[in-house]
């Protein structure tokens, strides 16, 4: 049974600003398992994929779709990040998990996100209400503005889906709109510290800088869709599977299995990285 862990002030302040920040949603222990899990892991390594920027600087990411019964499966799947998920998106039909990814900057290295919105890439996936998906990013380090930190235009979601097209091989937002936006909303630079929590709805415009620091920064980004949303552009099946809670203690005291069993994207299966004709006309 889940149960209501976000104040009501909190869930309107998701829907009014588009992000909510949760400070120490994860303790320190549970952050160290995780993000010792992510270094170690040979499955996370050999699975991350190189996503160039516009300058050529390289972000990696792995990314999988189904939880499973790895440590970072027991911490998607926890009871406070699907009660807090479920109280946000609201709705009578079930959570269920879309994909993970791991984020890795690395210091010196790690290239920059262009501005865009999930759902300029969950758009191609031909997922239908926007509203209905969400993601809940997690700090494995500390993120500032000196090793890249995510950054957000408050209340942007707004706006809805703004045009997307090619940058280097992410997928950015029409700049036009996006200064626009600038000139209207408030632009928020979302430091957090490890085992903060940023839950943001999928039309919110976020980006972030390279890092060039010599810190790396570390993140998981769990993203959640209502079972009611169908998507008809999506080969994994993962979407519409409502997720298996698992207690919050599960992070630290259930045996994990290694992520070698995980269903990880490869680039060429991306929907969001193939050319549609339409890409061209935006400026990014």
């Amino acid at each position: 049974m889940l149960t209501e862990i976000l104040t009501p002030a909190q869930v309107g302040l998701y829907h009014q600003q588009g992000y909510l920040i949760l400070k120490g949603f994860f303790n320190p222990e549970e952050i160290n398992k995780l993000y010792q899990t992510a270094l170690d892991d040979n499955a996370m390594r050999n699975n991350a994929l190189d996503v160039n920027d516009k300058s050529g600087k390289k972000s990696k990411l792995s990314l999988w779709f189904t939880p499973g019964n790895d440590i970072f499966g027991y911490m998607t799947r926890s009871k406070k990040m699907i009660s807090a998920v479920k109280q946000c998106l609201g709705g009578e039909a079930p959570v269920c998990h879309f994909h993970s990814k791991l984020m890795q900057k690395e210091p010196k290295v790690g290239g920059a996100w262009e501005w865009h919105q999930d759902y300029g890439y969950w758009y191609k996936n031909q997922f239908i209400f926007p509203d209905e998906m969400i993601s809940v990013m997690v700090a494995l380090t500390e993120a500032n503005k000196e090793n890249g930190c995510l950054q957000v235009i408050k209340s942007s979601h707004k706006l809805g889906r703004v045009n997307h097209g090619f940058a280097g091989e992410q997928t950015g937002a029409d700049m036009v709109m996006v200064n626009n936006a600038l000139k209207t909303m408030e632009l928020v630079y979302v430091q957090l510290e490890p085992g903060d929590a940023l839950i943001f709805h999928s039309n919110i415009l976020h980006r972030s800088e390279a890092n060039l620091s010599d810190r790396p920064r570390w993140s998981i980004i769990s993203c959640y869709n209502l079972q009611s949303n169908l998507a008809y552009n999506e080969t994994s099946t993962a979407y519409k599977v409502p997720v298996d809670v698992v207690p919050d203690s599960a992070i630290l005291e259930w045996d994990a299995e290694s992520l070698s069993n995980a269903d990880f994207l490869k680039k060429e299966n991306d929907p969001g990285l193939k050319d549609t004709g339409w890409e061209k006309q935006v400026e990014v």
